[in-house]
C-alpha cells in the first residue's frame, strides 16, 4: 500500500475526503468556473457526510483570513524585493489581483483544512491487492 496516497497532507492538496481519502469533496471541472463552491453532499466511497451541520463551514472563514493574511504578506514582501519604491496603489492592485484570482483555490482550501480537524481518518474501505 502507498502510504503517501493516504496521507493527511495528500488528502488536503488533493481535496479528498477526511475520513476514506479517497472520494472526491467536490465535482471534476468546477475550480476555475461558476460552480468552484459546489460541493458533493457525500463521499462516494465512504458516505462521510461532508456538511454534518447547518453552518457547519462558518469556522472556514477564519482559515480562509489566516491563508489571505499570508497571501497578503507575501505579495508586499515580493514587491519590496522586487520594486525599488512600492506604492500603495501598487499593493493594493497586486493584492486584489491575485487574492481574486486564487480564490477558488482558497475557498477550496480553506473547506478543506477545516473538515480534516474534525473528520478522522478511518482507513480505505476498498481491498487493496
Amino acid at each position: 500500500m502507498n502510504s503517501y496516497k493516504y496521507s493527511w497532507l495528500n488528502s488536503i492538496i488533493t481535496v479528498k475526503c477526511p475520513r476514506c481519502r479517497e472520494g472526491k469533496m467536490f465535482p471534476k471541472g468546477t475550480l476555475y468556473s461558476r460552480r468552484f463552491a459546489d460541493m458533493h453532499k457525500n463521499c462516494a466511497c465512504c458516505g462521510q457526510d461532508f456538511e454534518p451541520e447547518p453552518g457547519y463551514y462558518y469556522g472556514a472563514m477564519f482559515v480562509s483570513y489566516a491563508i489571505s493574511t499570508a497571501i497578503f504578506l507575501a505579495v508586499i514582501l515580493g514587491l519590496s524585493f522586487l520594486v525599488k519604491e512600492v506604492t500603495t496603489t501598487m499593493v493594493l492592485v497586486s493584492i486584489l489581483v491575485i487574492v481574486v484570482g486564487l480564490l477558488p483555490i482558497t475557498f477550496r482550501l480553506s473547506r478543506v483544512l477545516w473538515i480534516n480537524i474534525f473528520v478522522r481518518y478511518a482507513g480505505s474501505n476498498k481491498v487493496i491487492g
